[in-house]
């Protein structure tokens, strides 16, 4: 048993099995499909598949965060446990949920005194997010303490690398990452936008690469020129799509090869509802420890 409760929110892009496997509570987002309200809940409600095959039928989606009242409720049954918390929460650089988890934790410190309650910006977002947890586990497991954790995950939440590639611009155009002009220009020219996280944890284009083989394999070669010491800093990596897998299987294959050391330890998750939503069916992700983000 451990002293203390790791904690994240449902847009970590990690598997049901995870959070219990690891012994992690999780704080689930909300989305809107047209007129239907649902949790990202691991597909209870409604799973990813359904939320694109509905989005491209033309239905508008929309997310929503955890609120107060909801961290509040998830929160205090440990606390009345005798258990401290390290929540970690999305990145604030593309939502308002830090906040939200701030104002929880003060209102339960009122109430639970003697109990740490440690609210970290992950900085990080999708299964980037849930490779920060993870590793947070292992040390957890090995037995770190929380506030040596929480200090941890401070300093290398900005070596977590996010690169994103789609090759459907609608709906980064419904979301203003995109103009409507340069959209339609790029979607003739089979244009395929490389996205970063960059160190406020907010996404920018960085790159915008014609035809989906070409845009793939420059993730790999992007992956090289972001690593740190050839990667041997990461013993494994993340892959995520959205309903893309033989486009994940090809890019774990290319970095098996170029990284052996990886070889075998590479996973793969689906991109969850919540970041789908703005994302869209098409995205093929990959996050690994690297360099620390500067920009």
């Amino acid at each position: 048993m451990h002293s203390y409760i790791l904690s994240c929110c449902s847009t970590a892009d990690m598997p049901e099995s995870w959070y219990q496997e690891r012994e992690v509570n999780v704080c689930y987002f909300h989305l809107r499909v047209g007129d239907d309200e649902y949790l990202d809940d691991f597909g209870h409600s409604i799973s990813s598949s359904e939320v694109y095959r509905r989005m491209l039928a033309g239905e508008r989606s929309q997310t929503s965060q955890v609120n107060v009242e909801e961290y509040v409720e998830r929160f205090r049954p440990y606390l009345e446990a005798g258990k401290d918390i390290l929540h970690v929460t999305l990145s604030s650089g593309i939502s308002g949920t830090l906040n939200s988890a701030r104002i929880a934790a003060e209102d339960l410190q009122e109430a639970f005194p003697e109990r740490k309650i440690y609210i970290v910006d992950s900085l990080c977002a999708s299964s980037g997010y849930g490779l920060l947890m993870d590793k947070l586990c292992d040390l957890r497991d090995e037995g770190m303490d929380i506030d040596a954790l929480r200090d941890y995950a401070e300093t290398e939440k900005h070596k977590v690398q996010h690169l994103v590639l789609t090759t459907n611009l609608k709906f980064l155009i419904m979301g203003g990452r995109v103009s409507k002009a340069s959209g339609a220009i790029g979607t003739i020219l089979n244009i395929c936008p490389m996205i970063e996280l960059v160190k406020d944890g907010s996404l920018k284009v960085k790159e915008k690469l014609r035809g989906k083989r070409k845009a793939i394999a420059r993730l790999e070669e992007k992956m090289e020129e972001l690593a740190e010491n050839g990667l041997q800093y990461s013993d494994t990596c993340f892959v995520g799509n959205s309903e893309c897998e033989e486009d994940a299987e090809k890019l774990r294959e290319m970095i098996e090869s170029r990284f052996e050391h990886l070889k075998g330890k590479i996973r793969i998750y689906p991109i969850g509802p919540t970041i789908g939503c703005h994302t869209g069916p098409g995205t093929l992700t990959v996050f690994f420890f690297g360099k620390e983000r500067t920009e």
